[in-house]
């Protein structure tokens, strides 16, 4: 019965959210909605023909950092590392390109579930893990980019520690849940 209802709702929430927020702002706010949307789709097709040179660079690197096999020499010498710590060493291919790129890191928990499973441990916190970290030199490279800030430096320092907090939390967490 609670499945049930819980799929409904999940079923009709965003259109009746869109719905909602498209009404307020024609009827209450008397925004003219088609207009201001039309625009704000204009701004958006400027902004990525900005961000495109700096995906492209990121994305090369991405590329050359991957098919030099850096990572595997990385992974032979901090394997030790990571195990006295308790992290496994499988993950860390995706804990050095999630920072990068999104899509390489998509690739790379393919990689772990063909390998490994989805549901083995390391499948669940290679998941747990892309789910709770972020792409910081993918954003700061296009986005601040695109926008022209030059200083970037405590934004990437952050971002690594939240992305080493999110990689910790997630081995913690799941060999804890399972």
């Amino acid at each position: 019965m609670f499945i049930s209802i819980m799929a409904k709702i999940s079923l009709y929430a965003i259109p009746l959210i869109i719905t909602f927020i498209v009404c307020y702002a024609y009827f209450v706010k008397k925004i003219k909605v088609y207009e201001v949307f039309c625009d704000g789709a204009k701004e958006g097709f400027t902004t990525a023909i900005k961000i495109i040179p700096y995906l492209v660079a990121i994305l090369v690197a991405i590329g050359i950092f991957r098919a030099s096999g850096a990572i595997d020499i990385m992974l032979k010498y901090l394997n030790p590392v990571l195990n006295f710590i308790g992290i496994p060493g499988e993950i860390l291919p995706l804990a050095i390109i999630r920072p990068l790129s999104g899509s390489g890191a998509n690739g790379v928990l393919n990689d772990i579930f063909l390998n490994y499973g989805a549901d083995s441990m390391i499948g669940r916190i290679s998941s747990t893990m892309a789910g709770s970290t972020e792409t910081i030199f993918y954003t700061v490279a296009v986005y601040y980019g695109a926008i022209g800030i030059k200083k970037i430096r405590h934004t990437v320092l952050v971002g690594l520690i939240a992305q080493l907090a999110s990689l910790l939390a997630s081995v913690w967490i799941c060999k804890l849940v399972f």
